[in-house]
Formats: C-alpha cells, structure tokens, sequence
C-alpha cells in the first residue's frame, strides 16, 4: 500500500489510519511524521494517533469535509493520499465529496491517491472518475489475504502530447 509513496516528493495525507497500520509502515519508509496528515473521523483512534505521532497533523474529522478545509500543508499540496476507508460501504454522495475535495483542495497537480480495496474492482465508480478526469489503475494485490485485496493509483488522467 505505501511502496509507491516518496516522501521526497511532498507531504503525505492519510485517510481513515484507524489503528495506524499504514501510518506506521509510511513512517518506516521514510515519511518525516511532521510531513503526515492523518484523518480519522473516530476521535478514540484520533487520540490515540496523536499521543503515538506528536509531529504528525491529526484532524479527527470525516475525510468528505476535505473540499471545505483549508489546504493541510498551507501552500503546498501533498504528493499522495492513502487511503483505508472501506469505500465500497458508503453513500456515493459522501465517496464523491471525498475524492472531489482530495483532488481539488489537498492533491498535487502529479499527485496520487491510493486505494486499499476488498472489492473485486476499482471502488470509484467510472462515472465520477469520468467526471474529475481521473484514471485508477490496479497496482497490487494480496491474494493470500481473506478475502483478497487490492490497491488502486488514482491519478489525473495523462494527455499524450504530440510534439508540433
């Protein structure tokens, strides 16, 4: 889930870091806690983020509420989003305004949200990355996992240029 992510290329926002499994694994690869927003909307797990990573940003918040917050990192936009939030299970309105306020308010022109799935497919549904321009490519999966996992790169969709 967190091999694609450089720290070197920006700050990393976190949705849904629950117990801080991901959080703990960016940490390790190298991604400075003060550089890290971590957004989880149960405050019991908020918390206990912010005892355990004093530097990181926590914002005990639902991440749909992202298109409305100020940008995270002030003038600079984070490099990639990862995400654990079970998508699948929630309102598409709800789906909708946290990929839209992702990639509107907090993301990077280059950067790139990623997705950890239990669905057999990408969880946005084509519509709305239609709609924000977006494609989702499939960049891993834990078979042994029960039941198999995914992880989805959603980025900007990239124009091929034709030099003139």
């Amino acid at each position: 889930m967190t091999t694609h992510v450089n720290h070197l290329d920006g700050p990393v926002i976190e949705l849904g870091p629950g117990t801080g499994v991901f959080t703990r694994a960016l940490v390790a690869r190298g991604v400075p806690t003060h550089r890290l927003a971590l957004i989880e909307a149960d405050p019991v797990f908020a918390n206990a983020l912010a005892r355990r990573y004093p530097g990181a940003h926590v914002l005990s918040m639902d991440a749909a509420q992202l298109g409305e917050a100020l940008p995270l990192f002030g003038d600079e936009r984070a490099s990639a989003v990862v995400s654990g939030l079970p998508l699948l299970s929630m309102p598409a309105s709800q789906v909708a305004a946290i990929i839209q306020g992702v990639f509107e308010r907090q993301l990077h022109a280059d950067g790139a949200f990623y997705q950890f799935t239990y669905g057999p497919r990408c969880p946005l549904p084509r519509r709305l990355l239609e709609r924000l321009d977006l494609e989702a490519v499939r960049i891993g999966s834990v078979l042994f996992n029960l039941p198999p996992a995914a992880v989805y790169r959603i980025g900007r969709r990239q124009r091929n240029r034709v030099a003139a």
